[in-house]
């Protein structure tokens, strides 16, 4: 006879799980050291802050970034199509035109 496994009331999905992280978000942070024969030779220090815009924006995270996006026009907002370089700005005149580089 075999045990009886336990029953979960409610099993979360990776669905459940993304909702969660860019609700709420994460953070990690890690210290690496490597070392040769007890010598330590090379350190790192490494942190991620993930989450959705509006949580890090809510918590001052990229509200530089997101600001200085906003500030551009529209036009400069999204990337050039593939094989075309991106427009350069410049003021003329009193006046700014947008010219391909």
């Amino acid at each position: 006879m075999e045990p009886e496994l336990p029953q979960w009331q409610g099993r979360a999905t990776l669905v459940d799980l993304l909702d969660r992280v860019l609700d709420k978000g994460v953070f990690l942070r890690a210290d690496l050291i490597l070392s040769v024969a007890g010598i330590p030779l090379i350190g790192a220090r490494l942190s991620l802050e993930l989450a959705g815009m509006e949580t890090m924006l809510k918590y001052g995270i990229l509200s530089d970034w997101d600001e200085a996006i906003r500030a551009l026009p529209p036009d400069l907002r999204q990337p050039p199509p593939p094989g075309e370089s991106p427009p350069e700005r410049r003021a003329s005149e009193g006046r700014e035109e947008t010219i391909a580089a």
